[in-house]
């Protein structure tokens, strides 16, 4: 896909909790197509300890607003100034980057913590080709399951929390949905140990599944090297040829 260099100008900053922020952004042109899986790298100004781009999940593209959404941890110093851009303030972008999911029937998408952003992307693509996405969500405790009245308007949604205090208490892989009901493929995006546990559980019952890496991006074009990952077809980058990847095609000890 063809990628586009914008200035993008911020139409809403939601804190959603203390670290999560939701971001909305615009531009005077329609937004280039973009599709669920796929990332933008947004320019950090003003932060003399931040040099280069970071990469952010696309969340939603909202065509009737022409709004890009970016769901931010702010845990970092560049993340952190990210948060605190204002309303009618510019952020240049580079967009949209990566591959994507595979859209099909019967998916279980499964999110942890800002991982949640493209399973919603994800969720909305299949509603809008008339399929009913399932979703499970795992977070730490209530407060951080972001989004969860957007994700209720797609689909079914389950939810497990290590505390208990919202759906079923323990990880995702533990949730009771999978022992009620078969899925012919799981999509998911977390921290990589919920990845590696969700990938272990499709693969020990024979369902295909694609994961979005989170690899240490720079450039965002495979030219710097810094997000290689080992797989079956050799060092590949992540940023170019992911971040989305079928668990078949990675080394990971599962």
């Amino acid at each position: 896909m063809k990628k586009y260099l914008l200035d993008l100008t911020v139409t809403s900053v939601e804190w959603l909790t203390g670290r999560h922020v939701l971001m909305k952004l615009t531009h005077d042109e329609p937004l280039p197509e973009a599709l669920p899986g796929q990332f933008v790298e947004v320019r950090i100004d003003n932060v003399p300890s931040t040099f280069l781009r970071r990469p952010i999940s696309i969340n939603n593209i909202d065509r009737a607003r022409n709004e890009l959404w970016l769901l931010v941890a702010a845990i970092g110093n560049g993340t952190r100034r990210l948060a605190r851009l204002t309303v009618g303030e510019r952020l240049n972008c580079l967009m949209p980057l990566g591959n994507a999911f595979k859209v099909m029937d019967s998916t279980l998408l499964v999110g942890g913590g800002v991982g949640m952003a493209p399973m919603f992307f994800l969720g909305k693509r299949m509603q809008e080709q008339g399929l009913t996405p399932t979703f499970l969500l795992g977070a730490r405790t209530a407060s951080e399951v972001l989004l969860l009245d957007e994700f209720r308007q797609l689909g079914p949604v389950y939810v497990t929390t290590e505390d208990g205090s919202l759906g079923e208490k323990g990880f995702v892989t533990n949730h009771s949905i999978l022992k009620e009901k078969s899925f012919e493929k799981i999509a998911t995006c977390g921290p990589k140990p919920m990845m590696m546990a969700v990938a272990r559980y499709a693969k020990a019952h024979g369902i295909a599944c694609e994961v979005s890496l989170e690899n240490m991006m720079a450039c965002g074009l495979g030219a710097c090297l810094c997000c290689v990952e080992k797989t079956v077809r050799g060092n590949l980058c992540v940023c170019k040829e992911g971040p989305v990847f079928n668990i078949n095609d990675l080394l990971w000890q599962i």
